[in-house]
């Protein structure tokens, strides 16, 4: 893993993910792509790991795409007998929809701490976490319609209007509107927003808090969450009664019910 673009740190059973290329607000360079993938490698291998935290250093979180490096490979394709496009379709396949997709699969609840702008691929990245929480200077941004002539990706087409609606997904796709961090929170698009000062620390504490969790929920409760987006009534209530009916015998029920009946916190097993 490149250690100057991404940084790596492991406190107790929480990864901290780091962008940190803040000089340039942490665009998707080589460099950053390659690191994400390294550390999200090292999350899934790793089995004390219990939470993942990507945040970002300096005054964005993430501007998405690294335009400077686009440009300058604008200039040389020609004399290559490329085109740009397909440098972006080969780096979208190769990385940048695989650091989505990995991030989705994780074992562990994922923690986004949005720390300033979250603009472009950016926002796809940080929507890509189980939970955002975001400092009150945060905004998210979609200049790619807009400002660029091109479409919204890194998987934002998906998750935005499951979050917010179609109406107000496209309406940023298309407005390029930036959207701040408390209307993000009051649309429903994160879990909280929070005083600048406190992002860090108060994203830390959710962190510990799943870190408490049982390891299988999560990949139970995403599951679930995801069939509804499909199903229809009966059919999502049919799926809780086979759920429940295999949980209800584990040992994590077992232990629920044995931590209430001794007024304690339950002690569930990592993964």
């Amino acid at each position: 893993m490149s250690q100057t673009a991404v940084l790596f740190e492991l406190i107790d059973d929480v990864a901290v993910v780091t962008l940190n290329e803040g000089d340039r607000m942490n665009p998707l360079s080589e460099e950053v792509r390659a690191g994400l993938l390294d550390a999200l490698q090292r999350v899934q291998e790793d089995k004390a790991i219990r939470v993942l935290l990507l945040t970002g250093r300096g005054r964005g979180f993430c501007v998405g795409a690294d335009l400077d490096d686009f440009g300058r490979r604008a200039a040389e394709a020609p004399k290559k007998g490329e085109t740009l496009g397909h440098y972006v379709g080969h780096i979208m396949a190769s990385s940048g929809n695989r650091i989505l997709t990995a991030l989705r699969s994780l074992p562990v609840p994922v923690i986004c701490a949005v720390n300033g702008a979250a603009a472009g691929g950016g926002v796809g990245l940080a929507l890509a976490a189980d939970m955002v929480v975001a400092a009150r200077s945060a905004y998210f941004y979609l200049p790619f319609v807009p400002a660029l002539g091109i479409v919204p990706d890194m998987g934002s087409t998906w998750s935005l209007p499951r979050a917010i609606g179609g109406a107000r997904a496209v309406g940023l796709a298309l407005t390029g509107e930036k959207l701040s961090a408390q209307r993000a929170a009051e649309w429903g698009l994160i879990w909280a927003c929070m005083k600048d000062e406190q992002l860090q620390v108060e994203a830390m504490k959710l962190a510990r808090q799943l870190a408490a969790l049982p390891a299988h929920a999560i990949s139970e409760a995403r599951a679930l969450f995801a069939a509804a987006e499909t199903n229809n009534l009966e059919q999502q209530l049919a799926l809780e009664r086979e759920r429940q009916q295999a949980l209800i015998d584990g040992e994590s029920f077992t232990e629920g019910l044995k931590a209430f009946a001794e007024k304690r916190k339950p002690r569930f097993r990592g993964r």
